[in-house]
């Protein structure tokens, strides 16, 4: 006699709600850490880039804050959620939605493809001593279901700043939404995979985001519009 789908449910809430799941950690400002005092303002709108533009990349504490959230998260849902109680696709949908590298990962392929060379620095000292031509802080977070809360975000964002480390401008992406608990006894297995997924899908529509933020803020050499007698002129390419 095959076992009543409830049980199954209630083995996955038992173990989801009472292991000790990862909370995401606390948005940090960018600034107060990495940049040693207040920056000014660019007189520049736009972020030049191309093949001639070198960007320093620092990723700020918040960042390295979240991806070891998301690994804790990970690691938690190999074991701490009960690997043995859970079923399989419930257990593999937890892993997938919370890539330690993803967003981080594809923020640098954008960034490759804007710019003639990316690098990360380690810190603001080591940046500061290569002098790149434009400085991008990167800030990433996310927040996954726990068993206190279904509700789910997912920000990314990168600060621009001159070579004087006067703020340009901030390509972002942001999502979130309110999911229904994935403990609920009513759920089937199926309906708990589908929300959980939604974390990953709920990343990507944040990340996807981000890149409509940077190509509407980054300009590449004669691309630049010029106005004469009111009317847009022709672009160079």
């Amino acid at each position: 006699m095959k076992p009543a789908l409830p049980a199954v449910l209630a083995i996955s809430v038992l173990t989801l709600s009472a292991c000790s799941v990862p909370t995401a950690p606390q948005a940090v400002s960018s600034l107060d850490t990495l940049l040693p005092h207040p920056t000014g303002r660019s007189s520049a709108t736009q972020v030049n880039s191309g093949p001639g533009v070198s960007l320093g990349v620092i990723y700020s504490p918040g960042t390295q804050a979240n991806r070891q959230y998301l690994r804790e998260y990970q690691a938690k849902a190999g074991t701490g959620f009960g690997q043995s109680l859970l079923v399989q696709p419930i257990h593999d949908a937890y892993v997938a939605s919370s890539s330690p590298d993803r967003a981080v990962e594809w923020v640098n392929a954008s960034l490759q493809r804007q710019f003639g060379s990316v690098t990360v620095y380690p810190d603001m000292q080591s940046l500061r001593a290569a002098k790149p031509d434009v400085v991008a802080i990167v800030d990433t977070r996310s927040q996954l279901i726990t068993s206190r809360s279904s509700d789910i975000r997912a920000d990314v964002s990168a600060d621009f700043y001159d070579a004087q480390l006067n703020y340009i401008g901030t390509a972002k992406g942001s999502q979130a939404r309110e999911l229904t608990p994935v403990w609920a006894d009513f759920k089937r297995s199926e309906e708990i995979v589908a929300d959980i997924n939604q974390q990953e899908e709920l990343q990507l529509a944040a990340l996807r985001e981000f890149d409509r933020s940077l190509s509407n803020l980054v300009v590449r050499p004669g691309e630049k519009v010029s106005m004469l007698e009111g009317k847009p002129a022709q672009k160079l390419y």
